[in-house]
C-alpha cells in the first residue's frame, strides 16, 4: 500500500491515465457522440447487467439459507450494493469535475490504489468476472435450448455442447454493434423480458406449489453440520453473482456530461425492476420447491421429463430467458471489446474503415468462439460461477466501492460513513475469503461427476 502515499507514482499513473483517455478519444472520433446517452439509457444498461437469468439460482441458494437467513441475504444485498454504487458513482463524478473523467474500472484504481493495484488487480479481476459471466451465460442460454428441444423431441439425439454452439452464433451475430451506447435499444427490451420471464416463473411456481403435482414442501437445511456451514457460504456467493455488477464506470461512461445525479436515476430504475424480480423469484419459487429447488428454476417445472404447467408456457418462459442471456452476455462482452480494439485497431484511420472493422470482427468473433468452446467443454459452470462470485464480484462490487470513497474524499473518522464503509470492507473481505473457500471445495468434491463436453 506504500504507492498511495508516493507521489512520483501518483503523477506517473495520472499521465498514463491522460494518454489512456486521449487515446480512446483519438481512436473512435464517432463514439464520443455515440456514447452520450441518458439516464434513462443508464437505466437499461445497468438493468440488463444485473437482472440476469442468474435471478433463477436464487430459490436454489434459500436452500442453504432457510427463509429468515435467505430474505435477510437478499435485502442486505440489495442495500449494500446500491449504496456501494451510489459511492462508486460519486467517486466517477468527482474525478470528472477535476478534469479526469475514467472510462474503465482499472483507470480509477489507477488513480486511487496505484498502478500496480490497477493492472495487476483490478484489471484481471474485472476480465475473469466479465468474460467468465459470457461463459456461464452461454453455457445458460444452451441449456435453456436443450430444455425446449427436449419438451418437443423427448426421444431427440441432440446434445448440449450442439446448442451451446448455437447460441455462441446468436451472440457472435450480437457481439458486432460497435459500442456500448449503441445496445441502449436491445438494453430496453431486455428490461421487459426480465420481467416477462420473471412473471412466468412465479405463476408456474404459484401453480405447481397450489397442485398436488409438486415435491412435498420441505424447508428444512440438508447435509451434516460441515456441509450446512459450507453451504451458506456458498449460497451468499450465489446471491453475490447475482447482485453483481462489475462495469459501474463502463456504464457511466455512456451518459453525456454532465453526468451529477443521473447515475443516481439509472440506479432507481433498474433497482425497481430488481426488487419486484429478485424477491418474487425467490420467495415464490422456494415456497413452491423448498429443498427441492433446482439450480435453474425453470429446471423444477418438469418431472421426469413431465411437464408440471402447460408445455407451451415453459417454452415461451425459456424462449424470454434466452432473449434476455443473449443481451447480458453482449454486455458483458464489452470491456473485452474495448481491451481489443485498444490492441488491435489504428487511432489515424476511420472507425468504419476497412482497416478496423476487420480487425474488430476477427477479435471479437474469436473471443466468442472461445467463451462458446469453454462453456461446451465445461458444462458444470455453475460451480466455477460461485467462484467467480467470491474472487470477483464481491470486491468489485461490495468492497472497492467504499475503499474508493474513503480514498478519494477522506471522510473523518469520527464520521458514521467513515466506519460504515470500514465495515462493509471488513466483513464483506472475510465472506468473499471464506465463500471462496466453500466454492472451491464444491467444485472438488464435484470433480468426480466432470467431464468434457458432457450432456448434462
Amino acid at each position: 500500500m506504500g504507492s498511495l502515499g508516493n507521489s512520483a507514482n501518483s503523477k506517473a499513473v495520472h499521465e498514463a491515465g491522460e494518454d489512456d483517455y486521449d487515446h480512446h478519444k483519438h481512436l473512435s472520433p464517432t463514439h464520443q457522440q455515440l456514447d452520450a446517452g441518458s439516464w434513462l439509457h443508464c437505466g437499461y444498461h445497468l438493468t440488463t447487467s444485473i437482472v440476469a437469468p442468474t435471478l433463477l439460482s436464487l430459490p436454489f441458494a434459500f436452500t442453504f439459507l432457510g427463509w429468515a437467513v435467505g430474505i435477510i441475504s437478499l435485502v442486505v444485498g440489495a442495500l449494500v450494493t446500491f449504496y456501494s454504487y451510489n459511492l462508486l458513482s460519486l467517486v466517477l463524478e468527482h474525478h470528472a469535475q477535476l478534469g479526469r473523467r475514467h472510462l474503465r474500472f482499472r483507470d480509477m484504481a489507477n488513480d486511487i490504489l496505484g498502478p500496480r493495484w490497477g493492472w495487476y488487480y483490478v484489471g484481471p479481476t474485472q476480465f475473469m468476472v466479465c468474460y467468465g459471466s459470457v461463459i456461464a451465460l452461454t453455457l445458460l442460454g444452451g441449456q435453456c435450448m436443450k430444455a425446449i428441444y427436449v419438451l418437443s423431441q423427448p426421444n431427440g439425439s441432440m446434445k448440449l455442447y450442439e446448442f451451446v454452439i448455437i447460441f455462441g452464433f446468436l451472440m457472435l451475430v450480437l457481439d458486432q454493434i460497435p459500442s456500448f451506447h449503441s445496445l441502449r435499444h436491445i438494453n430496453l427490451i431486455s428490461l421487459f423480458l426480465c420481467l416477462a420471464y420473471s412473471a412466468c416463473a412465479a405463476a408456474a411456481s404459484i401453480h405447481i406449489g397450489n397442485s398436488s403435482k409438486g415435491p412435498t414442501k420441505d424447508y428444512g437445511l440438508k447435509g451434516d453440520a460441515e456441509s450446512q456451514i459450507f453451504g451458506i457460504f456458498n449460497a451468499i456467493a450465489i446471491i453475490a453473482t447475482t447482485y453483481g455488477n462489475g462495469i459501474i464506470p463502463e456504464i457511466q461512461a455512456t451518459i453525456a456530461p454532465p453526468v451529477k445525479g443521473k447515475m443516481f436515476k439509472g440506479l432507481c430504475v433498474c433497482y425497481t425492476v430488481l426488487i419486484i424480480t429478485f424477491f418474487t423469484v425467490a420467495i415464490t419459487g422456494y415456497w413452491a420447491f423448498g429443498n427441492h429447488s433446482e439450480g435453474l428454476l425453470l429446471s423444477n417445472f418438469l418431472d421426469d421429463g413431465n411437464p408440471l404447467v402447460p408445455k407451451w408456457f415453459i417454452l415461451m418462459t425459456n424462449l424470454f430467458t434466452i432473449l434476455q442471456l443473449s443481451a447480458v452476455g453482449v454486455v458483458y462482452l464489452q470491456p473485452t471489446n474495448e481491451v481489443l480494439e485498444r490492441t488491435f485497431a489504428d487511432p489515424k484511420s476511420k472507425e468504419l474503415s476497412a482497416r478496423n472493422v476487420i480487425p474488430r470482427v476477427v477479435s471479437r468473433s474469436l473471443s466468442v468462439v472461445i467463451a462458446t468452446t469453454v462453456a461446451a467443454m465445461l458444462p458444470f459452470f455453475g460451480d466455477i460461477n460461485a467462484v467467480i462470485g467470491a474472487f470477483g464480484f464481491m470486491p468489485l462490487d461490495f468492497i472497492l466501492p467504499v475503499i474508493f470513497f474513503n480514498l478519494t474524499f477522506k471522510p473523518s473518522k469520527r464520521s458514521l460513513v467513515f466506519w460504515l464503509n470500514v465495515s462493509i470492507a471488513v466483513v464483506f473481505s472475510a465472506l468473499a475469503i471464506i465463500a471462496a473457500i466453500a466454492a472451491v471445495r464444491k467444485i472438488v468434491l464435484d470433480a468426480k461427476t466432470y467431464r468434457l463436453f458432457a450432456n448434462v
